[in-house]
């Protein structure tokens, strides 16, 4: 493994989180995540990891059964000082396919450290986004 690089800023690291996936780099998409022992990447299927060597597993474990890309769209983002949250939506393509699977509701949450931003939480989950219609119908938009 090569050393970890500094990220000076949050949008540095989802870069390189996309690009090692793209890659099928399990290693280097460790490299992202904060070393602590409660990082967390909960994937679609509900499965929650908590810890680096578990998550490095995982990846390594879907990067032998496939190549996948992701697509990410931003939907929203909040940073402070310390901290940055970034919700977005990906769609998936497997090996050669070109049929999209997904989407998924992501949320990378980062922190930054003493060498810069690292993943500390990823979770992804199927978007069921047929309630959202619903949702946005029923609440109501004034202000008291």
């Amino acid at each position: 493994m090569s050393r970890k690089s500094n990220f000076a800023s949050p949008e540095d690291v989802e870069s390189a989180f996309y690009d090692a996936v793209a890659k099928g780099d399990a290693d280097r998409l460790v490299q992202l995540w904060a070393e602590d022992e409660e990082t967390i990447c909960v994937h679609p299927t509900g499965v929650r990891l908590i810890g680096l060597a578990p998550i490095r597993e995982s990846w390594r474990g879907i990067f032998v059964t496939a190549r996948i890309r992701m697509q990410a769209e931003s939907v929203a983002r909040w940073q402070g000082s310390i901290l940055a949250i970034h919700h977005l939506t990906e769609v998936l393509f497997v090996g050669d396919d070109p049929s999209p699977h997904g989407p998924l509701h992501v949320t990378h949450v980062y922190a930054r450290g003493a060498h810069g931003w690292r993943l500390v939480s990823r979770h992804a989950s199927a978007a069921d986004d047929s309630h959202q219609a619903l949702a946005n119908v029923s609440v109501s938009h004034t202000l008291h």
